[in-house]
């Protein structure tokens, strides 16, 4: 008795089940969609990159970045791939380039890059007030190793010459620079009505105290000199 071959399969159609004549493959039955909508949009990139028009100076068909955009990249770039190390040399470097700056600037007078005590038209004025005449202060430097050096003296006459020398250079320190104050706080309020003055006195009176060669800034006026 010959084997029975097993039936046709069978698939559904509008009218019920029906016999197929041939095999049906699995793939396409479970193919997913994910491929098929991943394939349709893959060709819908490429004609729309086909429509866009093609720079003549793009290596790649790319339109060539903005100057600004490229920069931002660079930039962004140089900061990823800079290490610790290298970011503390460079804060160091432009540390060192600022100072150096403000050297120059105390030596000149250049008001872009002198430090934030220094600088205003009322810090200015200041300076120039105290450098164009002469103050009692600035030569207590002076005077006080000439009477340390009588006050050393095993004479009873030049170590009371010194005591008094003492007292009056001081009550003449303490007089003048109540009158510079004075001075420098009156020509402020008439030529600067309107900016902040606050610390402009006592700054000029600090100045006052140094000797001329060795103030910073430098001095910008001579003495005798309106400023």
């Amino acid at each position: 008795m010959p084997a029975r071959l097993p039936p046709p399969p069978l698939f559904r159609g509008a009218y019920g089940p029906a016999p197929l004549d041939y095999p049906v493959p699995l793939g396409f039955v479970f193919r997913s969609r994910a491929k098929e909508e991943k394939a349709a949009s893959a060709v819908q990139a490429s004609l729309t990159d086909s429509k866009q028009t093609r720079d003549p100076q793009a290596p790649k068909g790319r339109p060539t970045p903005k100057r600004s955009e490229a920069q931002s990249q660079r930039r962004s770039v140089a900061n990823t791939s800079m290490t610790r190390k290298d970011a503390a040399k460079r804060q160091r470097e432009e540390r060192r380039a600022a100072l150096d700056k403000q050297r120059q600037a105390l030596a000149g007078g250049d008001e872009r890059y002198l430090p934030a005590r220094d600088k205003g038209p009322v810090r200015k004025y200041a300076r120039d007030f105290i450098d164009s005449r002469f103050n009692v202060a600035e030569f207590f430097l002076p005077m006080a190793v000439v009477i340390l050096m009588l006050s050393l003296v095993q004479v009873g006459s030049l170590q009371t010459t010194a005591l008094l020398l003492w007292l009056v250079v001081i009550v003449l320190i303490v007089f003048d620079s109540i009158g510079t104050g004075y001075r420098v706080k009156k020509q402020l309020n008439e030529r600067f009505p309107d900016e902040n003055k606050r610390g402009a006195v006592a700054y000029a009176l600090m100045r006052s105290l140094q000797m001329r060669r060795l103030r910073l800034p430098k001095p910008q006026v001579k003495r005798g000199e309106r400023p």
